[in-house]
């Protein structure tokens, strides 16, 4: 039978998380990261995932405090949770815009080495001038490049990391020889992004690669998937996208000589549960409605209709005036390629079901949510694996740090009664949780 794979994503970065919540805790507490580590290793889970973000997210120039604005980097956190966890991947999100691949690839050997061979490294990029403002070569990279310059980077960062014999350390002590003969390869590299010649100081780490992690729904960055990632973070909220999604992704790896268990599609997903559907059905919206409070609605249509929409009813009709072409009110998000053609599709919405504002965003910025009581739940998510509409899924609770542990206590045992998901780990590294074998 087809497994499934499980990842836990710590809350916050953005409005996701009900951090108004009275059972919320801090972003920042370690005791708060160590809790849902230790959940997500309580349910045999295959990585704990970190979201980061490179600058403070701004509505019309000031600080939207309404998202989860702040939290400590990311590889800190997960070096920490190396020594509190034994058999849990820890995946960090870091740009391959704004750092160096000599200097990211001796942190991320550095955390496979100390987590004894559970790092991943979940790739992103940007072309947002506002967050390269606080990088000395701000917002110079054209977005035609972001792929060109990860691909590079990536494919470097690899070379680093191999450029050490696997027996390279001989540590002899009756013969005074730490390293073998020619144990260490030089790197010369010369390419569009990065000139490079040295030798790399870090040796081998346990995974050889750490995990690299790609999200990003694009033709170009399912390509860039195809030909590097380990496993893919998507978005698709239903049966039908995403098992178009899953067989066009596995489609592309074989130009890459790969094949398709060597790529775990594994979307984002939130989940509600109650002892009954009607009941979890209830709480899911409740949870909504949290998460979309009146202003974060009226900020989420701001960022489509590029406007200040401050003077209007969130619990009222969509505006009449059209988008604004030029750049939005909305900085630090992702900014919206057409709103033209995304504004028309909303009010065709709302239109058909008679939403106003704050339900017509409610519906439209949902992720995919496994909603039901916990045998529900169960074979939801086993008839998306076995259906080949994913892998598994990255699940994102909506309460730090204790959301995760209804689902580890009350669905985890049912996926392992029908026989889906392990019972324990078989194996030390991320690697071998995900089936992926040796690196390349």
């Amino acid at each position: 039978m087809k497994q499934v794979h499980l990842a836990a994503h710590f809350p916050g970065v953005n409005n996701t998380t009900v951090w108004a919540d009275p059972r919320s805790r801090s972003q920042i507490d370690f005791a708060s990261f160590q809790h849902l580590a230790r959940t997500a290793e309580r349910g045999r889970f295959d990585f704990f995932f970190l979201a980061e973000g490179l600058r403070l997210r701004e509505l019309k120039g000031r600080i939207h405090d309404l998202d989860v604005v702040g939290r400590p980097e990311s590889l800190t956190v997960l070096a920490a949770l190396a020594a509190v966890t034994e058999r849990l991947g820890l995946a960090a999100t870091v740009n391959a815009t704004f750092n160096e691949p000599y200097e990211l690839a001796r942190r991320l050997a550095t955390l496979d080495h100390l987590s004894a061979g559970r790092a991943a490294w979940n790739v992103v990029t940007t072309s947002d001038a506002f967050t390269g403002e606080n990088f000395r070569r701000g917002g110079y990279l054209d977005r035609s490049e972001r792929y060109a310059r990860a691909e590079e980077f990536v494919r470097l960062s690899r070379e680093l990391w191999d450029s050490w014999r696997p027996d390279a350390l001989r540590a002899d002590q009756e013969i005074g020889k730490f390293l073998r003969p020619n144990a260490v390869a030089t790197v010369r590299h010369r390419g569009r992004h990065f000139d490079i010649e040295g030798r790399f100081n870090v040796p081998p780490s346990p995974q050889g690669h750490p995990v690299v992690i790609q999200a990003g729904d694009s033709d170009e960055g399912r390509e860039f998937a195809a030909a590097n990632a380990d496993v893919v973070f998507s978005r698709h909220g239903t049966l039908e996208e995403g098992r178009a999604f899953y067989a066009d992704v596995k489609r592309r790896l074989a130009r890459y000589g790969r094949q398709p268990h060597q790529l775990k599609i594994m979307p984002g997903a939130t989940f509600a549960l109650g002892d009954t559907d009607a009941e979890a059905a209830e709480h899911a919206a409740e949870i909504r409605r949290q998460q979309v409070g009146p202003q974060t609605a009226l900020a989420f249509l701001e960022q489509i209709w590029g406007r200040d929409l401050s003077g209007y009813d969130p619990e009222g009709p969509l505006p009449g005036v059209d988008p604004a072409v030029e750049q939005g009110v909305s900085q630090g998000r992702v900014q919206v390629a057409d709103r033209v053609a995304v504004a028309e599709r909303w009010r065709a919405v709302a239109r058909e079901k008679e939403l106003t504002i704050r339900e017509l965003v409610i519906q439209m910025t949902g992720r995919q949510s496994f909603v039901g009581s916990p045998a529900t739940v169960a074979a939801q998510i086993e008839e998306f694996v076995r259906t080949d509409a994913a892998d598994g899924f990255i699940l994102v609770p909506h309460l730090t740090p204790g959301g995760l542990d209804d689902f580890v206590d009350q669905v985890v045992p049912l996926l392992q009664e029908r026989g889906v998901f392990r019972t324990d780990y078989e194996g030390t590294t991320l690697r071998d949780h995900l089936g992926l074998g040796a690196a390349a």
